[in-house]
C-alpha cells in the first residue's frame, strides 16, 4: 500500500443566530477534512482545524508531493518527515495541525491494512468510551436548566458549560444546570481564558461546592505559572490544552505540574501520534486525558479510539451546539448511550462521510473565508469583542 494522492475538503457552515459565548456571537463553522488514498483503492479520513487556507497551502502545497508513494501505515517515520518539512515555520499551529491531519488519515489506513479498529490497535478491549455533551453558552439560567436536562435525555451523563461573565452570571448560571442535571450526573465548567488568579480561586472553590468535575482554561495558555498556582488550590480538577500543539506545549503544562487534565484535540496537536504521545506523557505525570474537540464528527471519532485504549482517558467531548459537522457528516451519526460514545469494529476509524453534506458545504476558495465570528476565528472588525 502506498499513498497515491491526498484530498482536502474544506466545510463552511453559517448560522441562522448563532450563540453568545466569551469570544461575541459565534455565527459560523469551519473544518477541514483530509482524505489520503492509496494505491490500492483505500482511503483515510483525518480532520483539521485551523485556517483553511493555510491547511490547503501546507497539505497541497507542501506535503502532498513529498509523500506520494510512501507507506502510510508507517506513522511514526511519516509523522518526523512532515514535522521536519515543517518544523521551520511550524512547529505549533496551523502547520502542526495540517500535518496531523495525514497523520490521522494513516492511522485510519493502517487499521484498515491491519483489519483492525484503531481502538484496537492502540490496546483498547471495549468498543466505547465515556462522552460528555459541549454546549450551554451564555443564555439565561433558565435556558440553560432547559437545554441541559434535554441533553441528558439524549443520552448524556455529562455536560459541559460556559462561564466568563462575572459573578452575576457564572454562579446562578451553574446552580441552575446543576439543579437541572440532578445529583448522579457531572457539569464541567470552561473558563473560556476570562479570569485573573484570584477571581479564578474565588469561583474554583465555588465550582467545588457545587460538585464540578473540572474547571477548564480559566487562564491564557500562555499563564503557565498562574494554572500552576491555582491547581489543587480550590478542591476539583484543573484542565486545559485545547490550545496546545505537540508534546512540547503538553511537556511543559506537565512539568510545570500545572493542570491534573490534559486536553489534546487529534485535529489541532498533531495528529493521533501527538496525542498518544501526549497521553503517555501524562501517565508519566499521574494526569489523565480528556481530548477537546469542537470541529466534526470525524475528530470526535478519531479523540474516541484515543480515549478508549488507555485507562486513564476520562472522557471525549462532543458539540452540541447545532453544529452539521457533527450531525450529519457521516453515514452513520455518532451514538451515545447511557454516557458512553458507541465505536465500530470496522476497520480503521468506522469513518463513512456522508456526500450530500459534503457536497453541500464545501467552501469553494480556502483562502478566503466571509467576515464572521467562527468560534476561535474571527474575520471583519465588527465581529471582534
Amino acid at each position: 500500500m502506498k499513498i497515491d494522492r491526498i484530498e482536502t475538503i474544506h466545510l463552511r457552515f453559517e448560522y441562522a443566530d448563532g450563540f453568545l459565548y466569551a469570544g461575541g456571537k459565534c455565527t459560523a463553522r469551519v473544518t477541514s477534512l483530509v482524505l489520503v488514498h492509496t494505491d490500492d483503492g483505500r482511503t483515510g479520513v483525518g480532520a483539521v482545524y485551523s485556517h483553511p487556507g493555510l491547511v490547503e497551502l501546507v497539505v497541497k502545497k507542501q506535503l502532498e508531493p513529498l509523500l506520494v508513494g510512501d507507506d502510510p501505515t508507517d506513522t511514526e517515520t511519516l509523522w518526523w518527515k512532515m514535522y521536519r518539512l515543517t518544523r521551520w515555520y511550524g512547529r505549533k499551529g496551523a502547520a502542526m495541525s495540517a500535518l496531523g491531519g495525514i497523520d490521522t488519515a494513516c492511522w485510519d489506513l493502517k487499521g484498515q491494512a491491519a483489519g483492525k479498529p484503531v481502538w484496537k490497535l492502540l490496546g483498547g478491549s471495549t468498543p466505547s468510551c465515556p462522552a460528555y455533551a459541549s454546549a450551554l453558552l451564555w443564555k439565561t439560567p433558565a435556558e440553560l436548566g432547559e437545554e441541559a436536562g434535554t441533553l441528558i435525555e439524549k443520552g448524556f451523563r455529562r455536560v459541559k458549560m460556559r462561564l466568563g461573565r462575572g459573578d452575576d452570571y457564572d454562579r446562578p448560571a451553574v446552580l441552575a444546570v446543576r439543579k437541572a442535571i440532578g445529583a448522579n450526573n457531572d457539569v464541567m465548567c470552561d473558563g473560556s481564558m476570562r479570569y485573573s488568579l484570584d477571581a479564578a480561586r474565588e469561583l474554583g472553590k465555588f465550582l467545588a461546592e457545587q460538585r464540578v468535575f473540572w474547571f477548564e482554561e480559566p487562564f491564557e495558555p500562555e499563564a503557565i505559572d498562574d494554572y500552576a498556582a491555582l491547581r489543587g488550590t480550590i478542591g476539583i480538577p484543573l484542565a486545559a490544552g485545547e490550545n496546545e500543539f505537540g508534546l512540547q506545549g503538553f511537556r511543559e503544562l506537565l512539568r510545570a505540574k500545572a493542570v491534573d487534565i490534559v486536553q489534546p484535540d487529534v485535529c489541532r496537536c498533531g495528529g493521533l501520534t501527538e496525542a498518544k504521545r501526549t497521553a503517555d506523557l501524562a501517565r508519566e505525570f499521574g494526569a489523565r486525558v480528556a481530548p477537546h474537540t469542537w470541529s466534526d464528527a470525524a475528530t470526535v471519532l478519531a479523540n474516541a479510539h484515543l480515549v478508549g485504549s488507555i485507562d486513564h482517558g476520562v472522557t471525549v467531548e462532543v458539540d452540541q451546539t447545532g453544529n452539521p459537522f457533527i450531525e450529519e457528516l457521516l453515514e452513520e451519526p455518532l451514538r451515545v448511550v447511557d454516557g458512553r460514545l458507541q465505536l465500530s469494529d470496522a476497520p480503521g476509524l468506522g469513518i463513512r462521510l456522508k456526500q450530500s453534506t459534503l457536497d453541500r458545504y464545501r467552501l469553494s476558495d480556502p483562502d478566503t473565508l466571509p467576515d464572521g465570528s467562527y468560534s476561535d476565528m474571527v474575520f471583519g472588525k465588527k465581529y471582534l469583542v
